[in-house]
């Protein structure tokens, strides 16, 4: 087993430098920065609001704190930027060691961008990705069991602190204490007031990899700029263990052809899976995995 994969074993993440070439490197500051300003002037529509935490997002707040779907086609020039980085031999590499596959078993799925809001700091609260935060412990259980088909990662394009996780806790359900602190609605005035928590300080280029049922929430200072790359990938022989997770965050874009035109030979074979991924699995099973 690897020195990474032993680590996110053990933690549930694992910070990997060195992944962005010095070439790509301003190449994607600069595609981030084409977008969160079509974001911030509204001629970009697919943003996560400030005062909601969890898809689907609304138009209910002006200032956003993050980007979506950036590898789409009518991004232009930004979108293949960001589709060539999605497939780059280095992360799709880490991604396959970590899930334990072959490369050619990935499953191209989430790409978006975290951004600082302009004029008001905010905060998710401490959750797992696909668990509801009043699951009970023998139902945490379950799902922490059988959440090994994917994995998330940020990117820092600029130094990042702004999420916050408890290491070990994508193995086991929550404390009585990290219960009380999880089961609301509310941001923590304080993350650190979590029993376990760590603050993750990303500097320039470094990817955390993370379990995204760990216990994890965010905190972003709108006075820090931030343009970290936040996404997902996963093993495509796990089937349709991934829909709802996934497509509650409308995926329909992927069918256009321009969407496969831009993409490398490696691209294009990834999105094939989501595209049988999205085949099966019926409206019934895509819902919203969490509340906020």
């Amino acid at each position: 087993m690897s020195p990474i994969k032993e680590t996110y074993d053990s933690q549930g993440f694992v910070v990997v430098p060195g992944l962005i070439s010095s070439i790509d490197f301003p190449k994607l500051q600069e595609a981030a920065d084409t977008i969160v300003n079509r974001t911030r002037e509204g001629s970009w529509p697919h943003r996560r609001t400030v005062g909601k935490q969890f898809p689907p997002f609304d138009n209910d707040h002006p200032d956003s704190w993050g980007c979506q779907h950036v590898m789409h086609p009518d991004l232009g020039k930004p979108g293949v930027i960001f589709s060539h980085w999605y497939t780059s031999d280095a992360l799709t590499r880490a991604c396959a060691e970590l899930l334990q596959c072959g490369e050619e078993d990935l499953q191209l799925e989430l790409f978006n961008l975290l951004i600082n809001p302009l004029e008001h700091s905010f905060a998710l609260r401490w959750h797992r990705d696909d668990v509801k935060e009043n699951a009970l412990p023998e139902e945490e259980k379950v799902a922490l069991d059988q959440w090994h088909s994917g994995v998330q990662w940020n990117t820092a394009l600029y130094e990042d602190s702004c999420l916050y996780v408890v290491p070990g806790s994508h193995k086991v359900p929550r404390t009585p204490e990290q219960r009380a602190r999880s089961s609301t609605l509310e941001p923590p005035s304080n993350p650190m007031d979590m029993p376990g928590a760590v603050l993750l300080t990303l500097k320039l280029g470094e990817t955390v990899f993370y379990n995204s049922n760990i216990l994890h929430c965010a905190a972003y200072d709108h006075t820090v700029k931030r343009a970290t790359l936040h996404a997902c990938t996963a093993d495509s022989r796990h089937g349709a263990a991934r829909g709802r997770n996934i497509l509650q965050h409308g995926l329909s874009w992927v069918n256009d052809e321009r969407f496969r035109e831009q993409l490398t030979p490696k691209g294009r074979r990834m999105l094939d899976r989501l595209l049988d991924l999205q085949k099966n699995t019926s409206a019934e099973d895509v819902g919203y995995s969490l509340e906020g």
